[in-house]
């Protein structure tokens, strides 16, 4: 798997040395950026990472960038910096997903313990998108029939309703239930409904 990088999009080149510098004794593979557009037009979103951000960037502020940034399937954690206190600022960042704002001049301890904090969530996001890929293509290979018994088997009906509602005998049911837990590879019914949910988006694991 290939390492995680953070990019850097930072347009004063006296920070965006200095912070390059930080990250990089610390044994950070780092990308820098002057401008947004330089980094978007060499932005691949299956490479892992997260990003550093300038607040106040040319043809493009770190807020309107942050829309990439923070898109659910195809973005990455990200930090702000600003060289400047708005309160107002900082709490619409933090509000639309970033993970810090940090104002210069910054401790670079503070600097260093977002930029690992943003690499591990990096790392559960992507884990989880991979999971949930794996879900869906196994769900994509059930029969339209066995589709119809998992929806109603995550609903809580037994096999006698289910078999009511679709108009086809309990043993049938029993048979597409059984199919059902081999292909999705769930060893219980709790399993079964934990896999589905995961595949629909509403499953949390802290509720």
């Amino acid at each position: 798997m290939e390492n995680p990088t953070v990019f850097l999009i930072e347009d004063d080149p006296s920070v965006r040395n200095l912070v390059e510098s930080l990250l990089t004794s610390a044994g950070l593979p780092v990308e820098s950026f002057g401008n947004p557009a330089t980094f978007l037009r060499c932005h691949d979103v299956e490479r892992p990472g997260c990003a550093v951000v300038d607040i106040c960037l040319p043809g493009m502020t770190g807020l309107e960038l942050q829309t990439t940034l923070a898109d659910p399937q195809n973005g990455r954690p990200h930090i702000f910096l600003s060289g400047h206190a708005d309160v107002a600022m900082a709490v619409q960042a933090l509000s639309c997903g970033a993970l810090g704002f940090l104002e210069k001049p910054f401790r670079a301890h503070e600097l260093l313990q977002l930029v690992q904090l943003a690499l591990e969530r990096d790392r559960q996001q992507r884990e989880a998108r991979r999971k949930r890929r794996d879900i869906s293509r196994r769900i994509e290979s059930l029969t339209p029939r066995e589709r119809e018994v998992l929806e109603r088997v995550v609903q809580g009906d037994q096999n006698k309703t289910i078999a009511a509602l679709l108009n086809i005998s309990q043993r049938t049911v029993e048979i597409h239930r059984s199919r059902v837990m081999e292909k999705l590879e769930a060893e219980s019914v709790a399993g079964l409904v934990q896999l589905f949910m995961i595949h629909d988006g509403t499953y949390n694991p802290q509720c």
